[in-house]
This record gives C-alpha cells, structure tokens and sequence, in this order.
C-alpha cells in the first residue's frame, strides 16, 4: 500500500469515529441527516420531545444528543415533553454529545410552528456532562461498611454503584452486594437536574454510578440501626 492510500483509509476510518453520524468535514449547504441537518458548527433537529428536566432536553430523532435550553422558556422544558419540536443547536467536537439549543419551535395544535425560544445567553456546560470529565474529578468509592466512616469521610466528589429509591419526601441510593442485598444506603438531601434528567432518559435502566458530594456522615446509632452511611449531593447518573 502507497502512502496516499494509507492516508486515505486513516482519514476515512477518522471521519466514521467522529459521532458515528457526523459525516467528516461538512459543506457550507450541510448534510441531511434522518431528523436533523448538519452544517458549520450547526445541527438542524426536529422531532419529538421524550425527556426534559431543567434545562436538559432529549429528542430520540436528534441522533442522542443531549439538548441544553438554557433562557426564557415558557412553562419551562417540561412543557414541551410529546410535542414535536424543531431547532438550530451549537455544535463542538469538543463536547460531541452536547448541543446547545440557539433557537426551538414547536408545532401547534394547528400544524403550524412557532418559535418558543431564542438564546440569548452563554451556556456554561457542568464538566461531568463529559466522561472524561468525570473520571478526572470523581473517585469511585470500594465497598463500603458502615462501621468504616472512613471509607468515605473527606472524600469529596465520589462515584458509587446503586439502586435509587425514592419516596413521597426523601430520596436514598442502596448499595448492594454481588447477590443483590443491601449492604448500605446514602441519604440524598438534593439532586440536581442533570442527574434527574439522566435517570429519567435511562428509565430502563435501575442500577447506575451516581455522582455525588459527600456530607455529612449519619449518627452512629442511625447508622448501626438502618446502615444509612452519609448525605450527599447527587450531580450526575449514569450507566458508567
């Protein structure tokens, strides 16, 4: 083999790892793409509304990105969960699973579209929306006891495996051996909308990493009683 076709075959085997969908170097007119068009650092979608929390929308037609609205919305993403939409997104290789929405209609009861958003502010993205980003900030906790607080006291960011289990006014992680039994809970006194959003779109799902704060470690007589081990923070879920 030549040295131009060796080069060839590395820059096509490139283009078909980037996105898996993006196809490599898109013209001016851009590329038409099931659900969505692709030009300069701009992706055209539209489909149906399947998750929204906060700011975080998931459309299954754009191609599994996630959608971050960010501004003035009436009624707020949730309102438009099964309604078909349509809109323009930032696009950045840096963050190839990210787009930033600049513009979102939605189609009315009449068939006709109407723009409900237009951005007008800079998004600041969390940095463990990335895997890479999360593995540099994040430990992931062994296995814990809860007669060993110091397998998680002044941990700070950790990862750990679980169950979520919510109830009417108070959320925990179970943590459970290789047998499925529980060995330990973690009180969760907040979550924010990137981890709901996540568990939500991945309701098929009920085990996942759970990124956390850690707090404040549980009493010891609480503790021996219920093997509830500590509070946290909850800001990021996901299968890995």
């Amino acid at each position: 083999m030549d040295r131009a076709a060796a080069f060839f075959g590395m820059t096509a085997l490139a283009c078909l790892l980037v996105l898996g969908m993006v196809s490599c170097g898109p013209s001016e007119e851009g590329v038409e793409e099931e659900g969505m068009a692709v030009k300069e650092g701009v992706i055209e979608f539209e489909g149906t509304v399947k998750v929204a929390v906060g700011r975080y929308v998931f459309i299954p037609e754009a191609s599994g990105f996630d959608i971050i609205v960010q501004g003035d919305l009436e009624g707020g993403t949730e309102g438009l969960v099964g309604k078909e939409v349509k809109g323009e997104g930032e696009y950045s290789p840096d963050r190839p699973s990210i787009l930033i929405a600049n513009s979102l209609d939605v189609k009315n009861d009449s068939g006709q579209w109407v723009t409900v958003f237009t951005r007008t502010e800079n998004v600041m993205i969390p940095e463990w929306m990335s895997q890479q980003g999360r593995d540099e900030v994040f430990t992931a906790l062994g296995s814990l006891e809860y007669d060993k607080k110091e397998g998680w006291e002044g941990k700070g960011k950790v990862k750990v495996y679980g169950k979520l289990e919510q109830g009417e006014d108070t959320a925990s992680i179970v943590l459970l051996d290789d047998r499925d039994r529980e060995v330990g809970r973690i009180i969760v006194d907040t979550m924010d909308d990137l981890a709901k959003f996540y568990v939500e779109k991945l309701r098929l799902f009920d085990k996942f990493w759970f990124y956390m704060d850690v707090k404040e470690t549980v009493e010891w007589s609480t503790r021996r009683r219920t093997r509830e081990l500590f509070h946290a923070d909850v800001l990021f879920a996901g299968l890995y």
